[in-house]
């Protein structure tokens, strides 16, 4: 028989990123079973959709940061009191600063949306450069304001801002300029993918590496790894026919 399946959720404006994390956390430990997504954004990510597409935030006033969490499960009465009571120990424990409690599938939705219209929102603000990375949790945010400061003295207006997955330690970094410019470029590459070595994260989580990232490897594996990657690559693939120059550094 085919189980039907109810997605409720829930949203959290947090003033500071520490509490973002208490608030996930807590998500895992109350709702584990049930939990689908755990998301984040901050508040440059929440003005871009809101003033680009006209989607609005259910809080009345703007926060640092958003948690947002989903549920799905196919006992609606068990998965909303299990919410309910998850939302009641939130701000028991003082993890997150306001909410709001969605309790059918489409106000869920609603949530979900301002999360996932973050990419078209930002193009519609200019030139997009775009980071895919991972990072310990704790960490996480620290490289967008890492990188706030390393762009503080271009030329150009740079927003540096970031939102992604929580449960796979995945940042979307993204930097956002009114054009394309070398300068720019010249100062985040390759310094974002020095600064998540030296955090002991991964130059790329969801995304991969493609073409783009080949070269950057040497920052998340040691060249000892990348040798073995590419015998192992020269086994399978002798006329380097398949996904030509993606994955390993270019000779």
């Amino acid at each position: 028989a085919v189980v039907s399946t109810q997605s409720t959720g829930a949203m959290f404006g947090c003033d500071t990123f520490e509490k973002v994390i208490r608030t996930f956390r807590l998500a895992r430990q109350s709702m584990g079973e049930i939990v689908s997504a755990c998301e984040f954004m901050d508040r440059t990510c929440m003005k871009a959709v809101n003033e680009q597409l006209s989607l609005s935030s259910p809080f009345p006033d703007p926060h640092p940061f958003y948690f947002i969490v989903e549920t799905s499960g196919s006992n609606q009465e068990h998965d909303m009191d299990k919410l309910e009571a998850y939302v009641g120990r939130v701000f028991e424990e003082g993890a997150a600063d306001d909410g709001v409690l969605a309790t059918s599938k489409d106000q869920a939705a609603r949530l979900m949306a301002l999360r996932e219209n973050i990419a078209p929102a930002l193009k519609q603000l200019g030139y997009n450069y775009k980071y895919d990375v991972s990072l310990p949790l704790g960490q996480m945010y620290s490289l967008v304001e890492k990188v706030a400061t390393r762009v503080r003295g271009s030329e150009d207006e740079c927003l540096s801002l970031g939102y992604g997955h929580l449960g796979d330690n995945n940042l979307h970094l993204n930097l956002v300029t009114p054009h394309y410019s070398t300068e720019v470029l010249g100062m985040i590459e390759p310094f974002i993918y020095e600064e998540v070595a030296k955090l002991r994260g991964s130059i790329s989580a969801e995304h991969g590496l493609g073409l783009k990232k080949a070269n950057y490897l040497k920052y998340s594996k040691d060249s000892e790894v990348i040798e073995m990657m590419r015998t192992l690559k020269e086994v399978f693939d002798p006329n380097h026919i398949m996904n030509p120059y993606k994955l390993l550094p270019w000779k």
